[in-house]
This record gives C-alpha cells, sequence and structure tokens, in this order.
C-alpha cells in the first residue's frame, strides 16, 4: 500500500511510522470525517465511520450548504489571527488533498473582490484598515491591493461600470463543495472503507468500543451532533457547543459571469459570491445566533438576492435552485478544538463558518498526533488542542 505523500507545508513527511493495524472509528460523516478518514485508510488503518444520516446524500451538515470560500485576508474582519494563519496553511494542502481523490474537485485560487457602493465607503475604509492590520501582523499574507474604477473593471469585467472602488485580495480561493464531499466518499468507497449511515453512536458507545479495542482510536467529529458531549468543563473556556445558523442561496445564472468569489459590503447584509462551474453560484450567507433549522426566512431570502442583484442586474433572471439553511457547530470563542477527552479518543470541533477554510490544518494537526503524540503544528498555529494528559479530571469519561 502506497503511503500517504505530505502536501505543501506539510511538517513531517510520511506517516510510515504510524502502526498500520490500529483501528479507527470515527463519528461522523461530514467534512473533517471523511477528510481524516481517507488519509488514515490510505495509511493502512481499519477505518470505520458511522453517521446517523440516512445515506451518503443527507450526510454532512453544515458542509453540504457552504461556499467552501478559502480566504483567509477577507475572514480575517471577523476572526482571530490563528485562525487566518490556519486558512493560509490549508491553501496549498487543499491543492494536494483535491489531487489525490479519485474524482476531480473544482479547485479556483483567483484572489477575491471586495466591491462596495459609494455611500458605504467608510464602512469599507474600516475593512481596509483590519486587512492591512492583519497583514501587518502576519506579513506572509499577500496585501489588499487597492482598485478604481478601472482596475475593477479590467480584473472583473462583469461588474464594470457599476463599482467606483473595489479590494482585491490576491491568491484566496475555493472550491466545489458537494464535489468535494462526492469524491471523498468515491475515495473511502475504493479504499474499502467500512460506512454505517443510519448509524448514531454517543461518545459513551464509541468509548466502549475503545476499551475493547485497547490499541485503537476514536475520532469524534460530529459537529453540533456532540452537544451533550462538550460540556463546559471539559476544557475550560472550550464548552459547551452551540449552532449558528446560516443561510445560502444556490442559484444558475447565465447571464453572470465572474472569475473569482466577490464579497460586498454592507452596512446590514454582507453577502458573498462564490462562482461555481457551470454558471452556478452560491449567495450567502446570514450569521443568527440561533440552532434553529427551519426553512430559510423571507427576509434572509430578499437580502441575499437583492444584494446579489445589486453586484450584478443579471442576477435578476437566475433561477433559484435551492434555499438552505443549517447551523455552523460553534465554542464560545468562536475557535476550532480538539480534545483528548480519554486516552486515543479525540473530539475535534468548534470550526463555525471557518470549516472549510482550515479543516486541512487541524487535519494535519490531528494526524501528527495520531502519528507522533506531538501537537507542534497545532501549536504553531495556534490551534487549542488539550491532550488526556493536559486535561482536568472531570473530562474523563
Amino acid at each position: 500500500m502506497r503511503d500517504l505523500q505530505a502536501g505543501p507545508g506539510f511538517p513531517w513527511g510520511t506517516i510510515r511510522g504510524m502502526h498500520l493495524r490500529e483501528p479507527i472509528l470515527i463519528l461522523g460523516a461530514g467534512l473533517m470525517g471523511r477528510l481524516l478518514a481517507v488519509t488514515l485508510a490510505r495509511a493502512g488503518h481499519p477505518v470505520r465511520i458511522v453517521d446517523p444520516a440516512p445515506d451518503a446524500a443527507q450526510a454532512g451538515g453544515a458542509a453540504r450548504i457552504a461556499a467552501a470560500m478559502l480566504a483567509p485576508l477577507a475572514e480575517s474582519a471577523v476572526t482571530e489571527p490563528n485562525v487566518v494563519a490556519m486558512g493560509r496553511y490549508a491553501l496549498p494542502r487543499w491543492q494536494a488533498l483535491c489531487a489525490d481523490l479519485t474524482q476531480p474537485v473544482f479547485f479556483q485560487q483567483n484572489g477575491t473582490l471586495i466591491l462596495w457602493h459609494r455611500q458605504d465607503a467608510p464602512q469599507a475604509t474600516r475593512f481596509e484598515a483590519l486587512l492591512r492590520h492583519t497583514t501587518a501582523q502576519l506579513p506572509d499574507l499577500p496585501a489588499p491591493r487597492a482598485l478604481d474604477a478601472q482596475g475593477v473593471a479590467e480584473l472583473e469585467p462583469a461588474v464594470a461600470g457599476r463599482f467606483q472602488r473595489g479590494l482585491f485580495l490576491p491568491d484566496e480561493g475555493q472550491l466545489d463543495n458537494r464535489q468535494l464531499l462526492d469524491a471523498l466518499l468515491a475515495t473511502l468507497t475504493a479504499l474499502g472503507v467500512d460506512m454505517n449511515w443510519g448509524t448514531a453512536m454517543t461518545l459513551q458507545q464509541a468509548c466502549s468500543w475503545q476499551r475493547d479495542h485497547p490499541d485503537g482510536w476514536v475520532l469524534d467529529c460530529r459537529g453540533l451532533g456532540a452537544r451533550e458531549d462538550w460540556p463546559a468543563q471539559i476544557a475550560k473556556g472550550k464548552g459547551p457547543l452551540r449552532g449558528v445558523r446560516g443561510e445560502v442561496a444556490r442559484l444558475h445564472a447565465p447571464d453572470v459571469t465572474l472569475q473569482r468569489p466577490t464579497r460586498l459590503l454592507h452596512p446590514r447584509y454582507p453577502i458573498y459570491i462564490a462562482p461555481k462551474p457551470g454558471h452556478l453560484f452560491v449567495i450567502g450567507a446570514t450569521q443568527i445566533e440561533s440552532d434553529d433549522l427551519s426553512p430559510t426566512s423571507v427576509r434572509s431570502t430578499l437580502e441575499l438576492l437583492s444584494a446579489a442583484y445589486a453586484v450584478h442586474p443579471g442576477f435578476g433572471e437566475a433561477r433559484v435552485l435551492e434555499l438552505c439553511a443549517q447551523c455552523r457547530p460553534t465554542l464560545p470563542d468562536n475557535l476550532p478544538a480538539v480534545v483528548e477527552r480519554a486516552p486515543r479518543v479525540l473530539q475535534i470541533n468548534g470550526l463555525y463558518r471557518h470549516g472549510f477554510m482550515i479543516s486541512p490544518a487541524v487535519h494535519d494537526a490531528v494526524v501528527e498526533y495520531l502519528h507522533s503524540g506531538r501537537i507542534d503544528l497545532a501549536q504553531r498555529l495556534g490551534l487549542a488542542f488539550t491532550r488526556a494528559q493536559d486535561a482536568m479530571p472531570a473530562s474523563m469519561p
């Protein structure tokens, strides 16, 4: 069986040193569960995934409706420097991870375009100041480039004449989330991974399995499904989990051509427009402190579609394919965390709105720990990683 080769920035080469027969039980077949399952199955581990969804098409939670933008500098306006560093690290890793799957995945790294209307110029000034502060802290991030009307038109001809100013954030990217989830599933099938749909397993049940397989690992990647297993005492300041609702529209707009993800600054409803192949556009996303999973509201739909129309009038003739709502698993500090609840039992959660942007960094940190017992990458990137020997006694099952 071939080794897993390190991609750009991967800190520890191959995982040849792992004991190849150690079984792995993964709870949750979302983005993180599938990424880890592919890596570990390729390394020779017997991997079993359990997920309560009745089939693969309904699994994935928030990952299935996301825009999958890989925009660390753009996100720096709403998150912490360590998340930005994880996102920057993850960009070349995504290229390597996608290239190694059995099906193609749309991946683009054409940067991000930021636009605003004249009346929102003060907000744009504040936004640009935040970005420049971030690049001063993290000098490996490409600095934002200010655009006048001609610069906007040259970079994105479809919006020529509609915006007098803009910002271009080089090197940022995106991928197609559903293509990726499907490609990961196809790769898992080719690797012979045991996938159990319609199977809800608690962490207590998984720990019982682990006691019967003392050389095995449990990786809990259930997102909000793990809410009951993240009480506040697990790790100080790291619980409990909550849901943050996001609403997204998926449109087919044959009259619109955008070359890259575009964000519109607005004081009430800032949006992003992520163009996918075939004139498919993902428009999002609201951010509501709620774990409500009911259908998209009229208000949110009007705001998303009105803002998209303000960017390009061709969206007026677009067809609405889906209006989606989902909740992102979020910890109190809005930052991701890995907690070793007991020896060889890892909980991985709290990726919030940055799941696609940072998941390769979290993935690599987890696999590094499984491989060597070290958390060097997590420490370098500022990922909270609590090992069993460092956890409070109350955290043990």
